[in-house]
C-alpha cells in the first residue's frame, strides 16, 4: 500500500475524531447554556472551523499533488506527536467533563477547572492544536501546509486565548 494512501487514511480517521468531538461539544454546548452559560467570541468561531479544516483538506492537497519524498524518521515522529496530541487532548475533555466544547462559553458559579493538565498549563488543549497542526501535515512532509496552518493558528489562538481568559476572569 502507497504511503499517500496509508497517509490519507491517517487524515480520514482524524477528521472523524473531529466529527465525534463537534457532536460531543453541542451536546455539552446546550448542556451549558441551559445552566445559563453566556457565550463569548463567536466572531472567531467560524474562521477556527475553516482553518481547522483547512488543515486537513490542505495537507491531503499538498501530498496527492506534489507527492513529497517522506523521510522515514521524520514521519514516524511526526506520528508519535500526533498521537501525544490526541491524548492530551482526550485528557482535556475527559477533565473538563460536560463544560468541554469548542466555543467559549462560560457557566456563571462554575468554579474554573485546574486540575488534569490544567493544573500546570492554563490551556493545554492549545498545546495538543499547535503540535497536532505541526506534526499532523509533516508526517508525509507536507511543509507548506504545516507551516501555513502554524502561522494563521497563532494569530487564532492570540484572539481566542484572550478572548478565553477574559471570559474566565469574570468567572472569578
Amino acid at each position: 500500500m502507497n504511503s499517500e494512501i496509508l497517509f490519507t487514511a491517517l487524515v480520514v480517521a482524524i477528521g472523524l475524531e473531529r466529527v465525534a468531538e463537534l457532536a460531543l461539544s453541542r451536546r455539552n454546548a446546550a448542556w451549558s447554556l441551559t445552566r445559563g452559560g453566556v457565550e463569548y467570541g463567536r466572531g472567531h468561531y467560524p474562521p477556527m472551523v475553516m482553518l481547522h479544516t483547512g488543515l486537513l483538506v490542505g495537507a491531503l492537497t499538498e501530498v496527492w499533488m506534489r507527492r513529497p519524498d517522506v523521510v522515514a524518521v521524520l514521519a514516524w515522529a511526526m506520528l508519535t506527536l500526533v498521537a501525544a496530541s490526541q491524548g492530551l487532548r482526550w485528557w482535556c475533555i475527559a477533565t473538563l467533563g460536560r463544560r468541554w466544547n469548542t466555543r467559549v462559553i462560560v457557566v456563571p458559579g462554575a468554579p474554573r477547572v485546574i486540575s488534569g493538565p490544567y493544573q500546570w498549563i492554563s490551556h493545554p488543549n492549545y498545546v495538543a492544536v499547535v503540535i497536532e497542526g505541526l506534526a499532523l501535515p509533516l508526517v508525509h512532509a507536507a511543509w507548506g501546509t504545516a507551516l501555513v496552518f502554524t502561522a494563521l493558528n497563532g494569530f487564532l489562538l492570540a484572539t481566542r486565548i484572550r478572548t478565553e481568559d477574559a471570559a474566565l476572569t469574570r468567572l472569578a
